[in-house]
């Protein structure tokens, strides 16, 4: 039996399934060295991310006797938020493992939409193992926030936004990258745009994979960093497959070109990106993007973040 993979039909069935109940997030206009790019502003979605896409996604194909067994899901706070928004929409119950140092910003507003939340230790447990745990003893379907066809799918769903608003294909698209479902699924979405997957320094196992042509784990030992949203160990060979076949790269940045970039969409995009939406915009100001054109699209992915720690970095990132 083959295994099922995400394609590019998959992604535009996605997109229309999808289409009535998720936020048809704008591209904005941004000038930048002589050139107008595009910034889209996933930050804006209902749940302050792009995960409420895949989450629908995955949820809007559950047959009746899976909804009423509920779902369990694990994320550090923006793929919990999207299922437990996308599962209180349609009546099915939602169980939530996020580690127990995920923003308590993104924990309450997890909570506020109705999942149950199991903590864990990032560092010394299993969240894969956990889940599947909670999964089998609850009778519930487990919806991972990037190794499944229908999860990145449905994230691929802003690529197919992408285009349409622009009226064409970007040249090139610039998206943060952790598991590499959004990044994978605009991949599939838009075959002729090249696609920049941008990680955190030291968490940048996707660019080393990609460089190397086989999935690469992060190193022992990985740097701390503000995103916790991308701090995945192992990226799917789904999402790496999706990414290789675009002849996608990888770019890192350095966690001052995260907050410098938080603070610039602040201050000349008005919009609040968190560390992880942030890294593309990142490695566009830092110059890790290579040559840009009016066709050049950046994805801000996220913008849940803990406003004590958003304000000192407002304050202190000119």
């Amino acid at each position: 039996m083959t295994e099922r993979v995400p394609t590019a039909k998959g992604v535009s069935a996605a997109a229309e399934r999808i289409a009535s109940h998720v936020t048809r997030t704008p591209l904005l206009p941004l000038d930048w060295e002589g050139k107008r790019v595009w910034i889209k502003a996933e930050c804006l979605q209902q749940g302050g991310s792009f995960k409420l896409r895949g989450a629908f996604n995955r949820l809007l194909q559950m047959s009746e006797a899976e909804r009423r067994g509920g779902v369990v899901a694990f994320s550090s706070g923006n793929h919990a938020q999207g299922v437990a928004i996308a599962a209180r929409s349609l009546g099915i119950a939602a169980t939530i493992v996020m580690p127990a140092d995920a923003p308590a910003v993104k924990r309450r507003a997890t909570e506020a939409a109705g999942a149950k939340v199991v903590e864990y230790d990032r560092m010394t447990e299993s969240r894969e193992e956990i889940g599947a745990r909670l999964a089998r003893e609850q009778g519930a379907v487990l919806v991972p926030s990037f190794d499944d066809v229908d999860v990145i799918e449905g994230q691929g769903s802003a690529g197919v936004e992408i285009a349409e608003q622009l009226g064409r294909a970007p040249d090139k698209v610039l998206v943060p990258c952790g598991g590499g479902g959004l990044s994978g699924g605009i991949a599939l979405a838009l075959p002729d745009s090249q696609v920049i997957a941008v990680e955190p320094q030291g968490w940048d196992d996707m660019r080393r994979s990609l460089e190397a042509g086989e999935i690469l784990p992060v190193g022992p030992n990985p740097p701390p960093t503000r995103c916790d949203a991308l701090q995945t160990l192992r990226v799917s060979p789904l999402t790496f497959g999706a990414l290789r076949e675009n002849g996608a790269r990888g770019a890192a940045v350095t966690e001052d070109e995260i907050a410098q970039a938080m603070a610039y969409a602040a201050r000349n995009l008005r919009i609040i990106a968190e560390p992880g939406g942030a890294v593309a915009l990142a490695a566009l100001l830092a110059g890790k993007a290579g040559e840009v054109s009016n066709d050049t699209v950046v994805v801000v992915s996220g913008g849940n973040v803990d406003p004590v720690a958003y304000a000192e970095i407002l304050r202190t990132c000119s």
